[in-house]
């Protein structure tokens, strides 16, 4: 591992580019990456040394990379850096940037303007924050996120189905509560000082890189430092490209990630999409013979009852329509998904017509069919 330059998209993945992020950014193939993840700096504005009430000194942020002369000279180079990272994002390529109240609502109005299409905001609530030492404000226990498409038209990976799965069967919020980056995973330096001070936790970036990538796709990092998104894109499977301007920071990096062992392709795998499933349309169900014309179907708690008809409709009472039309009709609601309302008799015991759709793809051999070739 090491610094090339000017290589083809394939040739630049896994490399620590040692430079200026806007130098190295514009020497990048336009549209030869999947996912940003950014951590750039976040301005402080520190004004002296910030001691605690027994007048020890806090080791800050201070440092040259995160000072800027005015709001104006920080905006020109947000604009800048993140303009490049729109050029070398693919069409259905994402971005997401950290930063805290110093700077994050600047990155917000950049994204925007820039015509990123944002599509969450995060809050990183850190179990263990550093107090508020002065005690004139709340103490600043979290950071923000924001994730956001290339555009309005990008159809963005997002693995939610895994992300479910990850917090427990529910769906993920927006709120995530990791601890900031400490003990053994804490980077030092020779004299025992932290090798970085901004240095994340790998947790946060295992949730990023999972929720918004795909194994071997190619995630960027303009602000590398210690290369914790680099550490954990290769254990998850996925590329990366690093750009640092400070030799030592790049150094301590490539250790790092040369010291990764990638997970084995078995444990890379994830839940499936149901989106990226092959379609399989109600009426087919019934073409099949799955469920046959005349079966009765029933709300979840059989309280309403509906006839499935030869064409892949049901009728309610004298009102005929799709699964999902009828499903929003009984109930009162503009919209419903039929797959998971309407149930059908199983040895006495309700099921989601939903589970049908698996056996209809067997019978139609599309159960390995590929992603982009099934997707609706």
């Amino acid at each position: 591992m090491g610094q090339r330059r000017r290589q083809s998209p394939n040739g630049l993945s896994n490399r620590v580019l040692v430079g200026d992020c806007i130098d190295e950014l514009r020497r990048l193939p336009t549209e030869s990456v999947d996912l940003v993840f950014a951590d750039p700096p976040y301005n402080l504005q520190l004004d002296g040394e910030l001691l605690r009430p027994n007048n020890t000194r806090v080791d800050g942020v201070d440092d040259a990379w995160d000072k800027f002369d005015s709001f104006g000279d920080y905006d020109a180079f947000s604009r800048a850096w993140l303009a490049e990272c729109r050029r070398v994002l693919k069409p259905d390529g994402a971005l997401w940037v950290i930063g805290s109240y110093h700077n994050v609502f600047r990155l917000g109005t950049a994204l925007q303007d820039l015509g990123f299409w944002i599509l969450n905001d995060i809050v990183w609530r850190k179990v263990n924050p550093m107090p508020n030492f002065r005690g004139r404000r709340f103490t600043n226990a979290h950071e923000t996120l924001i994730w956001a498409a290339r555009d309005q038209k990008s159809r963005y990976t997002f693995n939610y189905e895994s992300l479910k799965a990850l917090n427990d069967d529910l769906q993920m919020r927006s709120d995530w509560l990791f601890p900031i980056c400490a003990g053994p995973e804490r980077l030092k330096d020779g004299a025992g000082r932290k090798a970085h001070p901004t240095q994340k936790p790998e947790a946060l970036l295992h949730r990023v890189v999972l929720a918004s990538s795909n194994i071997g796709d190619v995630v960027l990092d303009p602000f590398f430092g210690t290369g914790t998104s680099g550490a954990v894109a290769k254990r998850l499977g996925r590329r990366f490209i690093g750009i640092e301007r400070d030799p030592g920071y790049a150094k301590a990096a490539i250790e790092r990630i040369d010291a990764i062992t990638p997970l084995s392709q078995s444990a890379l795998e994830t839940q499936r999409s149901k989106r990226a499933e092959p379609r399989v349309p109600f009426g087919t169900i019934v073409e099949l013979g799955i469920l046959a014309p005349g079966t009765a179907l029933f709300d979840p708690k059989a309280a309403i009852r509906a006839e499935v008809k030869a064409d892949g409709t049901l009728s309610h009472r004298g009102r005929q329509g799709s699964i999902h039309r009828m499903g929003a009709e009984v109930q009162g609601k503009s919209a419903c998904n039929g797959w998971t309302f309407w149930h059908f008799k199983n040895r006495g015991r309700l099921q989601p017509i939903d589970v049908l759709r698996d056996q209809a793809k067997r019978q139609l051999g599309l159960s390995e069919m590929p992603a982009l070739l099934a997707a609706e």
